[in-house]
């Protein structure tokens, strides 16, 4: 299979589009960026909060958007031109005030803690509730939970435990991925391909500051426009029928339509299921067109062809007739693809690893030669201007941080092998770190450059006895993206110790109105409850994963897990995914399309329908209409514009909620 020549194939902005090289470095953190923030967490932060309960989303790039457009329009009134140093700033600020994890939950610390109260209440976790530490969530019973209160002698120890370890984290991801990127990026010169289209779009944000505008703002609007109309359909009528009715009316389901089933008799253990958010669909015109290809056709292979097979062979045995696509998708995961998807993963690492040291060794990449941004190092490099530490600095800073986790996991574990926890903390993470880094410098992706359930295998092959360690903040995780974070900075001029004071006025802006917000939505409203459809449907199925590993190291356990995680499962995985890899090399297939496959395999099935849908659309109408060049601009801004429509409207109809709920409890 050859790639077409029609693919879109994304490339930066040309170096005279960008900032000039000569231009001296600027610290981009001032009192326009601190308002920036304030206005992020003061009207920002409530509405993602609800967004992510409600449908599972987040609202970054209404939180972006809104907040530059806002402040741009500001700046213009004053007389005043925004720095694209400030607005890339700002933008990195949106993103982090309102990111969302994968249980649809963002705002900050006290996000995980709703978590952490819901699983320790929750029927899934129901057999290890009683060796749940208190330093994790209080005991399941207790008046802080029945009362749905921060406010509480009891919550000391789970707040400062996730304080101690955010900031612990958080200068160990900064230094390591500072070093980091003074190897990929000052020593190895690795051209990062997608840095300096992040740094063009700060850049011509900055030139709006100028009162002309450009066809960014009508295609921006349109999509805005796309927004508000479905986000009245998709979160506003079930908001306020919750506020002002007994029962939530959903016109759609949220967060999807499952016919699963229907497929009983004809094709048993089959899911189908599709996602009700359209900004899935228009995601389906930004993804790589070769990676939507693959995730459809791995999904549909895994959930029509596959599942029944196993089924029929006995394999599938915990499904029963009658199972929706949450309960199904637990049966099959027990009795096979938790198994595969760990040989895949290994696969997948593996060979990651090869091409990196393939291009190490031969200066050979398997991806075609990718555009740079033509910067001369001696302009940019150390001594630039750019605010450059020497190296032994972040090195002491990553070493002593790592150091602390190390002991403060011990502390909180003491009967946890503290090695690996130091094998985590001081190899694995450095090493996943710098592959991911070099994946990004190369191929402007680190895809398939992640390790799941490396954490899980070694508690679960440890030999600790407890529950404990499964909730302790283990030192793992892939810090390569700031290698891409630090080379944007280099790109728009800011000073690097401009980025070094957003963390810090984040972290302290984030935990202060998280407290806030989520101290008055809880205490409102039970989480989940129906008000909030995404967490009420799928907060069931993260638990009873969630419980599943817990309970494997607790007496009885093992034997569990014996059952679900086998070496023949294992070994199948990897085996499938080295055989895929092999036949797209064979085919000369683009590679996106190996890593597609294999997300199609290994992920949630209900937004595959519609990122295909999005990738036909955009392959056989929009290119037609607008011309795959012009399209290809048109796409991100139009995605960009729907999530500010639809985080626009939420936040409305949010705002009437809170303030309706907030006076009949005072009323009452």
């Amino acid at each position: 299979m050859a790639t077409d020549s029609t693919e879109v194939r994304t490339k930066p902005a040309r170096p005279e589009d960008l900032a000039d090289v000569e231009e001296p470095f600027t610290d981009g953190f001032n009192w326009n960026t601190i308002m920036a923030m304030l206005f992020i967490g003061i009207v920002m932060m409530p509405g993602a909060i609800y967004l992510g309960l409600v449908a599972g989303q987040g609202m970054g790039g209404a939180a972006e958007w809104v907040t530059i457009i806002l402040f741009l329009e500001i700046t213009k009134r004053s007389f005043i031109t925004l720095k694209r140093q400030e607005l890339i700033l700002i933008y990195w600020s949106a993103s982090m005030l309102v990111s969302v994890a994968g249980s649809g939950l963002s705002g900050g610390i006290f996000a995980g803690l709703i978590w952490n109260q819901f699983f320790v209440q929750s029927p899934q976790a129901e057999a290890i509730a009683a060796y749940i530490p208190t330093w994790y969530a209080p005991p399941k019973g207790s008046a802080a939970l029945l009362e749905r209160t921060f406010m509480d002698a009891v919550w000391i120890q789970p707040v400062a435990v996730v304080v101690i370890s955010t900031i612990l984290f958080q200068i160990v991801s900064l230094s390591l991925g500072y070093v980091i990127f003074r190897i990929t990026s000052d020593i190895e010169h690795l051209p990062f391909p997608m840095a300096p289209v992040a740094a063009g779009g700060a850049t011509a944000l900055a030139e709006t500051s100028t009162k002309s505008e450009t066809w960014r703002w009508r295609i921006f609007s349109i999509g805005t426009v796309i927004g508000l109309i479905w986000g009245t359909i998709y979160v506003v009528i079930p908001t306020l029928s919750g506020t002002f009715l007994t029962q939530a009316v959903a016109i759609l389901p949220i967060p999807f339509l499952d016919f699963t089933v229907n497929l009983r008799s004809l094709l048993p253990t089959a899911v189908l299921a599709i996602s009700t958010d359209m900004s899935t669909l228009l995601a389906g015109f930004v993804f790589p067109y070769w990676t939507v290809i693959g995730m459809f056709i791995g999904s549909m292979v895994k959930n029509f062809v596959v599942n029944p097979m196993l089924y029929n062979h006995g394999i599938l045995h915990r499904w029963e007739p009658g199972m929706s696509l949450i309960p199904t998708t637990i049966a099959v995961e027990f009795d096979y693809w938790l198994s595969a998807k760990i040989g895949m993963a290994i696969a997948v690492f593996v060979i990651s690893f090869y091409a990196v040291i393939r291009k190490l060794v031969t200066g050979k990449d398997e991806i075609s030669e990718r555009p740079t941004d033509n910067l001369d190092p001696a302009k940019v490099g150390p001594g630039s201007g750019r605010g450059d530490l020497p190296l032994w600095i972040p090195i002491i800073a990553w070493f002593v941080c790592t150091t602390s986790i190390v002991f403060f996991v011990h502390y909180l574990v003491p009967d946890f092998p503290w090695w690996i926890t130091a094998f985590f903390g001081f190899i694995f993470t450095p090493i996943l770190s710098y592959i991911s880094a070099k994946m990004t410098g190369i191929t402007g992706s680190a895809a398939g450059t992640s390790f799941p359930y490396v954490r899980e295998g070694a508690i679960y092959l440890s030999g600790y006895q407890g529950v404990a360690i499964w909730f302790a903040p283990l030192p793992i995780g892939d810090y390569g993206g700031f290698s891409s974070t630090f080379r944007v900075l280099q790109l728009t001029r800011t000073k690097f110790i401009s980025y070094i004071k957003l963390i810090v006025a984040n972290l302290l802006i984030l935990t202060t109105f998280s407290f806030i917000f989520w101290t008055l939505i809880w205490r409102m409203t039970l989480i989940p409850s129906s008000e909030f459809p995404y967490v009420q449907k799928m907060w069931p199925y993260f638990a009873t994963m969630q419980a599943l590993w817990a309970s494997s190291t607790l007496p009885g356990g093992n034997s569990l897990m014996q059952g679900i995680v086998t070496m023949p499962k294992l070994v199948s995985g990897s085996i499938t995914a080295f055989g895929l890899y092999g036949i797209v090399l064979l085919l000369k297939a683009p590679l996106s399309l190996f890593y597609g496959i294999i997300g199609g395999l290994t992920g949630f099935p209900t937004g595959t329908y519609l990122l295909f849908a999005g990738a036909m659309l955009n392959r056989f109408y929009f290119y037609k209409k607008f011309g795959q060049a012009t399209w290809a601009k048109y796409a991100p801004i139009l995605l960009a514009g729907y999530g500010c429509g639809m985080g626009l409207v939420a936040m409305s109809s949010i705002a009437v909620s809170l303030i309706v709920k907030s006076v009949s409890q005072v009323i009452f």
